[in-house]
């Protein structure tokens, strides 16, 4: 069972990186331990998710599917009060990048992983990687157990860490970080008829404060349906004893009477699902025959949708060098160098943007209003233009809030 390329996971950055290397004619299989389409959280895209969606081909299929535009962004207070919509078209052509849209993962995860099937990579569902086959240091493989317990070996010339979250290889390998600051905690459900802002807005992203710099999201998707969710420090959602993730999702809700009121026309589907620990980032990108991908190699805070996005780049970027790489005859871990760098120049540009915004003292508006050029770096960064030169933003910023320094994560492991 030999391959150009084995990925585990078939989340974005698994199916993308699939794609990517099948179109180019590589033997490439997929190994997902669940069986699509499966459930899965964040669910709302930034525009440069465009890019990525582009150069697979995807675009077409997006602007006829059925879900949900999205043009804007808005914040509110817990008091019920929201700032104007950040309109993206503001800044970006309207027809591309300044439209993105609030997907259901389920259906939009299929569609990325029946797109890589359409290019030729091989997929294999229902099957659960045991471990990672080494020799003489390097990654050669992996073995997997099917759905009847069948336990098989496949070798490929690289193998891709798309497992997400889970971090398969990061943890096994011990390289997985926790973020310092970005420890937090989030409950979230989905209700039904909750209420929308008219026209144009229909589809915007809200975040509504609560006390503590914690914060809901509430994401429209199709077919009348809203994720939507909350997001702050462990020790605050459980204040008073309480655990049970129903209870804590409803007390927050009287929290921000905007939340309140939109909900309050709608009903719940009755599940509330909990997680924590959001942020960590892996200490290396590759090591030999081994490359991390999308969220397991580095996840960030949710608060600005930036997941999606930096999978789907993560994807294409992995799936572009490796096939360099083949042609080149050289998948050692420092090809990957420019990789790791591009990805984690992203990761922490966002990064600093989320530190800010849980700041207690830091204001998108005051910052503005002090350095009225900000205003459009601040909206690059949300959008999801990250790998640019933000120092400018950074120093204006730093005049408010202290910010992170970066990370010295995402070097290869050379062999």
């Amino acid at each position: 069972m030999n391959y150009d390329a084995l990925i585990i996971g078939a989340g974005p950055a698994g199916s993308s990186a699939a794609a990517i290397l099948a179109e180019y004619g590589h033997k490439v299989l997929i190994l997902e331990r669940e069986k699509f389409p499966r459930y899965h959280i964040g669910e709302s895209l930034i525009p440069f998710t465009y890019g990525p969606l582009e150069r697979l081909g995807l675009i077409p299929k997006m602007k006829k599917s059925h879900f949900v535009k999205k043009y804007s962004v808005a914040f509110v207070q817990p008091n019920g009060k929201a700032s104007q919509p950040f309109y993206f078209f503001n800044r970006y052509d309207r027809e591309s990048v300044a439209q993105t849209w609030q997907v259901l993962r389920s259906e939009f995860d299929q569609m990325l992983l029946d797109h890589a099937r359409e290019k030729g990579a091989e997929v294999k569902e229902e099957t659960a990687v045991q471990e990672l086959i080494k020799e003489d240091g390097r990654v050669v493989g992996a073995r997997a157990k099917d759905k009847d317990g069948n336990i098989t070996e496949y070798r490929a010339k690289i193998t891709l860490d798309c497992t997400g979250k889970e971090a398969f290889s990061a943890t096994r390998n011990n390289w997985r970080m926790r973020d310092p600051y970005l420890n937090k905690v989030a409950v979230w459900t989905y209700y039904k008829g909750s209420r929308r802002e008219p026209g144009i807005d229909e589809g915007q992203t809200m975040v509504a404060y609560i006390p503590d710099k914690g914060w809901f999201w509430h994401i429209p998707q199709h077919d009348d349906m809203v994720s939507v969710g909350v997001v702050a420090e462990g020790k605050y959602l459980t204040r008073g004893g309480v655990k049970d993730p129903k209870e804590i999702f409803n007390r927050e809700v009287e929290e921000n009477l905007w939340i309140k009121e939109h909900l309050g026309t709608g009903t719940s589907n009755g599940e509330y699902r909990l997680t924590s620990e959001y942020s960590h980032h892996a200490r290396h990108c590759a090591g030999p025959g081994l490359l991390l991908v999308g969220d397991a190699f580095a996840f960030l805070d949710p608060v600005f949708s930036s997941g999606v996005m930096l999978a789907l780049k993560c994807g294409v970027l992995s799936g572009e060098t490796i096939h360099q790489g083949i042609l080149e005859g050289d998948l050692s871990p420092e090809r990957f160098t420019a990789y790791g760098a591009t990805i984690r120049e992203g990761v922490e540009n966002m990064r600093k943007l989320v530190y800010a915004f849980y700041n207690p003292d830091f204001s998108f508006r005051e910052v503005i209003k002090r350095f009225p050029d900000a205003g459009g770096a601040i909206t690059d960064c949300l959008s999801g233009d990250v790998n640019k030169d933000f120092s400018v933003l950074w120093s204006q910023i730093r005049e408010f809030v202290p910010l992170p320094e970066d990370l010295p994560y995402g070097e290869p492991l050379a062999a």
